[in-house]
């Protein structure tokens, strides 16, 4: 445990279940908690309730996988944003975060947390800026609106929230002398980069951040200190903007646990394959190993309605060099609100990636590798039944073997030219 280390406190029953979850001894996990280096993110009111499934993102722990759910000012409907929600955890999804920005924001959030047990996350500045723009403009919130914001989400039980207080004076400085093709693609860091040119005025995340911590500390919230600098498009990987801010929310990692308060940091949208692992591990060191929450990162920008596996190809790259947290990215990225079968469709991608990660990933490894070894038998096998109960969705793999049947026991690929059904007849004679 190191000297930044964190005061956050767990019941033994917690940490015995997500010992047992990971394959982590409980000692080691007390001591990565105890270190910032693993979060569990839980409000205190949906822990009382007793609503939550508890998830532990960090070091030696499997991957977790985020979907992000919400309205949008061109499509509002509340059913459909849970039916969203519902099927990302019914399809592996270990969080879901409500980014809504149309209707009715609260109504759309209550009912997602009273329908889902995994932890939920939001960014209340949508909230602040969008109440803001019914009278006036964005650059008119104040302070108060801002905080205000973070203070109902935290009662209404959220467990983590995007916050972007990385995005300074300073990092802005960096950004306009970056030469960007997109200077900002993050919608909460446009906010407040506008608000900051507007006013003239420090970002009030950052200048007040002390206030903040006291607002986290009161519900147990997760800190998901956020990217605002993320770069939009490969063009713009790994410039001076993306890492002044990745320093300042290093800074930031070191005062939420210097109070108790958990704190994870969120990283880079577009990254080119090369960049991937000096970008994870440069984040990760200046963070002092804070679990690292990745969009993506997507390794094209010209492969649009197939931005889930762009997305999938970077997080499994960047789970296998120390990244912890995956966002699903859907296939309607850049295009369109996605549809619940987009939800669908990138859940089940982006859990892949995490797996793929999972396979060489220090705590995991043996784990996930024991997954792949029960597979390899069952096809040995031609155990058809236990391939789809391994399968990451059965349903589909079910759906395209039935689709053109073989008269053989193999599949219809072969039949009985099957080379392991051919090797194994042999052998056994």
């Amino acid at each position: 445990m190191n000297d930044n280390s964190s005061t956050v406190k767990w019941e033994k029953k917690e940490l015995e279940k997500i010992s047992l979850a990971e394959g982590v001894n409980v000692e080691k996990l007390e001591q990565l908690l105890g270190a910032g280096q693993v979060v569990i993110p839980k409000n205190a009111k949906r822990a009382e309730k007793g609503d939550i499934t508890l998830k532990a993102i960090g070091a030696g722990m499997s991957m977790k996988v985020n979907v992000n759910v919400g309205t949008s000012t061109d499509y509002v409907s509340v059913e459909e944003e849970v039916r969203k929600a519902k099927v990302a955890v019914e399809y592996g999804a270990d969080a879901i975060m409500d980014l809504s920005t149309g209707g009715n924001l609260a109504a759309t959030r209550r009912a997602i947390l009273k329908e889902v047990d995994v932890p939920v996350g939001t960014v209340p500045i949508y909230q602040a800026a969008l109440e803001k723009a019914d009278e006036r403009a964005v650059v008119d919130m104040s302070s108060d609106d801002l905080f205000n914001a973070v203070r109902t989400h935290a009662k209404d039980g959220i467990d983590f929230v995007t916050i972007h207080a990385g995005v300074n004076q300073n990092s802005l400085a960096r950004l306009k002398l970056s030469g960007r093709i997109l200077d900002v693609v993050s919608r909460g860091g446009a906010f407040l980069v506008a608000w900051m040119i507007h006013n003239e005025r420090e970002n009030p995340f950052y200048a007040e951040y002390d206030y903040l911590l006291e607002i986290a500390n009161e519900y147990d919230l997760t800190l998901s200190l956020g990217d605002g600098m993320r770069p939009g498009c490969v063009s713009d990987a790994s410039d001076r903007a993306k890492f002044a801010e990745a320093i300042t929310l290093g800074e930031l990692v070191k005062r939420a646990r210097e109070e108790g308060v958990q704190a994870m940091v969120e990283g880079p949208g577009h990254v080119p394959l090369d960049e991937i692992e000096a970008s994870v591990k440069i984040i990760k060191h200046v963070t002092d190993f804070a679990p690292l929450y990745l969009l993506g990162p997507l390794v094209t920008d010209i492969a649009p309605g197939y931005d889930h596996f762009v997305s999938a190809i970077g997080g499994a790259v960047a789970g296998m060099y120390g990244a912890d947290f995956l966002c699903m990215v859907s296939p309607s990225e850049h295009l369109a609100l996605p549809s619940v079968d987009d939800i669908k469709e990138g859940t089940i991608v982006t859990k892949i990636a995490a797996h793929v990660a999972d396979l060489v990933r220090e705590g995991q490894r043996e784990k996930a590798r024991q997954l792949d070894a029960e597979m390899a038998h069952a096809r040995k096998g031609l155990d058809w039944k236990r391939q789809f109960e391994l399968a990451m969705n059965p349903e589909e793999a079910m759906r395209i073997r039935n689709s053109r049947l073989s008269k053989s026991d193999a599949c219809s690929i072969c039949g009985d030219l099957c080379a392991i059904k051919m090797v194994k007849e042999c052998l056994e004679k």
